[in-house]
């Protein structure tokens, strides 16, 4: 499976309705998907992925994730996301973990964004619990983003 966040692509597109990797989620949420990616992507995140959550849950339709080095990053790139969709008119009803700087959630009821440590990200691993779930084409922006961030870590010799 090609992963659209990286910056490889995934081209085919569902025939049928049973087909697991139809897209259910509503188009504002995809909207908020972009805005909020693209914020994150401009305060630095690493691996910038969504996933269309709508079959499998009913109080959301997408999870972001994305991550950070260190505390004070994570809430750099909450503040831009939060800064970026106030202006677009959304707000969120809920915030956790914004205090504690590793692991901050935000709920904007469509989309529910997870910014995390990279050491709570790899603990977690969220990807795992929703690899079943399609992931949301993000902005080229936010692809080449991923892609220039995922070079420099594998020239520095980590890996994700």
């Amino acid at each position: 499976m090609t992963n659209p966040a990286r910056g490889e692509r995934d081209d085919r597109r569902p025939s049928t309705e049973d087909d697991p990797y139809i897209v259910t989620a509503s188009d504002s949420a995809i909207e908020l998907v972009s805005i909020a990616s693209s914020a994150a992507a401009e305060k630095l995140a690493d691996a910038i992925i969504a996933y269309d959550v709508s079959d499998q849950l009913v109080i959301t339709d997408a999870f972001l994730l994305c991550s950070a080095s260190n505390d004070r990053q994570v809430r750099s790139i909450v503040e831009e996301i939060e800064d970026r969709m106030r202006d677009a008119g959304h707000k969120p009803v809920r915030r956790e973990g914004e205090r504690e700087g590793r692991w901050v959630l935000l709920d904007y009821l469509e989309v529910i964004v997870h910014v995390q440590l990279d050491e709570e990200r790899t603990f977690y691993a969220l990807e795992r619990l929703w690899k079943d779930c399609p992931e949301l084409p993000l902005p080229a922006d936010v692809v080449e983003h991923n892609r220039r961030r995922e070079e420099l870590r594998a020239a520095a010799g980590e890996q994700r």
